[in-house]
């Protein structure tokens, strides 16, 4: 196995399987394929991939039947492919459990950016056997160095360990969903745009100058509902996140 660990390729159409197996491979990972959606199942789980590529369309069982077994039993990577444009299919695969969505054709650089995008932003973890955090009080202001743990209305946020605890309990978040609660934190109560999230989200890749897209906006809005739904977020008093309409999101304020 090498450093990369492993990447595992599920697509029917077999220049496309081989076109990102060489893409992967040439990164660094050790490269399996899977023709069908089943068989792409039992190899992520018996090669315990670090990162997947999913076509949505697949020949037995479509894409995101199969991200949704994945789902039970890895946290890889995955990244969903699909020749069709319609935004749902987008909508669906973030909902899904997915880390990013490409169309086809897609050029093989960007492919390889995105995932080494993804690789750099590891996947929160807990260390075995390190209790969570102790319970904080609401306090009336944030922490604010860069690298500080972060604290605001019962909510505990580590960059270094990527954890998240809520009123004392570990939150289990995605590496979206933990990238974005991090930037607004940091904000300290400063309106960041749906257009800044998306390169939060993205990561290096969307530089300045990148055309962000009404479907990448709508990725940003789906990571934010399932970021609220995860922290029980009450829509009508909101403790963390508060939609600024027509322009994006911010830290509600604290509670004395």
């Amino acid at each position: 196995m090498t450093d990369l660990g492993v990447a595992v390729v599920v697509e029917d159409d077999e220049d496309v399987r081989n076109l990102v197996e060489a893409v992967l491979s040439q990164a660094g990972f050790d490269v399996h394929g899977a023709a069908s959606g089943r068989e792409g199942v039992e190899v992520v789980r018996s090669q315990k991939a670090s990162v997947v590529t999913l076509d949505i369309g697949l020949n037995d069982i479509d894409g995101f039947e199969v991200l949704r077994q994945i789902r039970q039993f890895s946290d890889a990577y995955v990244v969903m492919l699909s020749g069709r444009t319609d935004e749902l299919d987008t909508l669906t695969a973030l909902h899904t459990g997915a880390d990013d969505f490409m169309t086809k054709p897609f050029r093989p650089r960007e492919l390889r950016a995105r995932v080494a995008a993804m690789m750099r932003r590891p996947r929160q973890e807990f260390a075995k056997g390190t209790p969570p955090e102790p319970r904080t009080a609401p306090s009336a202001s944030l922490v604010l160095p860069q690298d500080a743990v972060f604290r605001h209305n019962g909510l505990v946020l580590n960059p270094h360990t990527r954890s998240v605890t809520l009123d004392g309990m570990p939150t289990s978040l995605t590496r979206s969903e933990f990238d974005l609660l991090h930037a607004l934190l940091k904000a300290a109560g400063a309106v960041r745009t749906k257009v800044d999230l998306v390169r939060v989200v993205r990561g290096e890749y969307y530089g300045a100058d990148a055309y962000i897209s009404e479907s990448d906006e709508r990725a940003v809005e789906v990571h934010i509902g399932n970021l609220r739904r995860k922290l029980k977020e009450d829509p009508l008093q909101p403790r963390w996140l508060q939609t600024v309409r027509g322009v994006g999101y911010r830290l509600a304020p604290a509670v004395d």
